[in-house]
């Protein structure tokens, strides 16, 4: 049976969709839970329902077949453009970021439907981008999933100590002579990228989930900020290819269905992780001498964490 499914063309395509939204989205949601900004996939996902109306407009003018055959590079563009300018308001405008983002919610999903309806299509249309639809993922489509999983991988990974110090302390980056701005833009630009990416797996509404959820499974097990990123991969790849096999077999929602495990594991980790993790004793380095200032236990293990995820 599992090779009847591997076997699959339709499979294969899917499975690799899957294999590559479920390393590419933990690896920026990390960025952003360190950030405080877990909702920015949210606010950018509503943004890319914009961009995938209008690249159907502009598909539908030019007698493409089918009509949303520019669906995916407009919710690119849109979603990078969404991106940068949510940052750029949180940074220099007079608006909060999280209303910021509250009007790229309700701007960018209104945007998508008045669209849609200037080229012809419904609300409807809409529904396998919301929700995904892994089913109507084409060559074209997966090849370039592989492209912009490639580009958020080396970004995220190649940058890992810069956006980290970035993502975690902005002043003291500033301090240090890193380019904080462009730093900045550049963690909008890869999230943006991330959104589209898993808008065929998991649909725009859910995919912020498979960004944070996996990353807030891996700080139940571990503290210091590579072992998060990489034990939020392996959750995200385990998650997104268990779903979509269950969806092989299921008529269910392939999106709902990987969200849902990954809410699943992450309820079970944290009933599971206080009984398993041990607390580690704190190393004193020079036990010989007495202690100028007697902490308490709990404050010297905050001060030995925070000093483990700078590493």
């Amino acid at each position: 049976m599992i090779m009847l499914m591997l076997t699959d063309p339709f499979m294969q395509r899917a499975l690799i969709a899957a294999l590559l939204v479920g390393v590419t989205a933990p690896v920026v949601g990390t960025y952003l839970v360190q950030r405080r900004l877990s909702l920015l996939g949210d606010g950018i996902g509503h943004v890319a329902l914009t961009g995938v109306a209008l690249g159907w407009l502009v598909g539908a003018g030019m007698g493409l077949t089918p009509n949303d055959a520019l669906a995916i590079p407009g919710a690119v563009v849109a979603a990078v453009i969404g991106a940068v300018l949510i940052e750029v308001v949180r940074r220099r405008g007079r608006t909060s970021g999280d209303l910021a983002l509250a009007i790229m919610f309700y701007g960018g999903i209104a945007g998508g439907v008045f669209l849609i309806g200037i080229a012809g299509g419904s609300s409807g249309n809409l529904m396998q981008y919301l929700f995904g639809s892994i089913s109507t993922v084409t060559d074209g489509d997966l090849w370039l999933t592989v492209v912009l999983s490639l580009v958020v991988l080396a970004v995220g990974v190649g940058l890992r100590h810069a956006l980290f110090s970035v993502s975690h302390d902005e002043e003291f980056a500033t301090a240090s002579g890193l380019p904080v701005w462009a730093l900045n833009i550049v963690v909008a630009v890869v999230s943006a990228l991330t959104v589209t990416v898993a808008m065929r797996v998991v649909g725009l509404l859910l995919v912020s989930a498979l960004m944070i959820v996996p990353v807030a499974v891996a700080q139940q097990v571990t503290h210091a900020f590579g072992r998060t990123m990489l034990t939020a991969c392996v959750v995200g790849v385990v998650v997104c290819v268990s779903g979509l096999s269950i969806t092989y077999w299921y008529n269910v929602s392939p999106g709902a269905t990987i969200v849902v495990l990954a809410i699943g594991v992450y309820a079970v980790v944290s009933l599971v992780a206080p009984f398993v993790t041990r607390r580690r004793p704190v190393h004193d380095p020079h036990p010989d001498l007495p202690d100028d200032v007697d902490l308490p236990a709990a404050a010297t293990e905050r001060a030995v964490a925070a000093a483990k995820e700078c590493r």
